[in-house]
């Protein structure tokens, strides 16, 4: 099945956004999101972010702490960045530990954003964004972003932008630390990129590659180039397919795709 689209305007998306998305207009529109097409329920959830600006410095909650706040899950993420523009950035976790006072005074003051580990990225770069990672996405950037199927976000700090901030629950479900996952790097052709309690990511440019990945049950597949085929159904870049069994995809000959699994060993 191939997922329709839903397109979200953002004060820091871009007006350049390829029309392969669906885009008809000269909207700002910094995400796309893919939907089912009645009521069923998707396993997770695909994002293409489009930024011209930096995003706000957030955090998600994880499922435990959504519980309490009456939310169904809480959200962990994994990024894959498709293009980045010379000098483009990441911010994933701070330079220091930061203690909840502290944290809740940077975000006040606007000392956060220099307190933010800055992470130059290029096309090809991943990370996976554990929940209670203070994080941020620069100006600049095109990724896939795959994640619990949860729309739970508290900014801590928006560069003055005239939205709602969260400052309070930001501060509480906050780990303020450096980064040290392992799920994060260069991307690898026919290797699983991140393995998380609620997903595992795999990249793949061959069609070889396919029959190796240990994916069992339903996945998404993500078209980053060329075309890619499942039974009767193609897509290329701007679609996400979600399929019953991997052993019915194929691939062409210039086809990159990421798929997503929500089963998990």
């Amino acid at each position: 099945m191939k997922l329709s689209k839903h397109l979200v305007e953002k004060p820091w998306g871009r007006e350049d956004v390829p029309p392969a998305f669906g885009v008809v207009d000269a909207r700002r529109v910094g995400e796309v999101w893919y939907e089912g097409s009645g009521t069923e329920s998707l396993p997770l959830l695909v994002k293409w972010l489009f930024t011209s600006e930096k995003l706000s410095i957030q955090v998600h909650p994880n499922d435990a702490q959504a519980h309490e706040r009456g939310l169904d899950s809480g959200k962990e993420e994994c990024w894959f960045v498709v293009h980045a523009e010379p000098g483009a950035v990441l911010g994933i976790g701070t330079k220091r530990p930061l203690c909840a006072d502290e944290l809740r005074q940077a975000a006040i003051s606007g000392e956060i954003e220099s307190l933010m580990d800055w992470k130059p990225v290029s096309a090809g770069d991943y990370y996976y964004i554990p929940a209670g990672t203070v994080h941020a996405i620069g100006a600049g950037i095109t990724l896939v972003e795959v994640q619990q199927y949860a729309d739970v976000t508290y900014r801590l700090f928006d560069y003055g932008r005239p939205r709602e901030l969260h400052l309070e629950d930001g501060v509480e479900v906050s780990v303020a630390a450096p980064y040290v996952d392992q799920r994060s790097g260069r991307a690898v052709s026919g290797r699983r990129l991140a393995d998380g309690p609620y997903f595992q990511l795999w990249y793949a440019d061959r069609p070889d590659q396919i029959r190796s990945f240990d994916v069992n049950g339903p996945c998404l597949v993500i078209p980053l180039a060329g075309e890619v085929i499942a039974g009767q159904t193609s897509g290329a870049v701007g679609d996400c397919l979600l399929i019953e069994n991997i052993s019915l995809l194929t691939l062409s000959d210039n086809a990159q795709c990421l798929l997503a699994s929500p089963f998990v060993s």
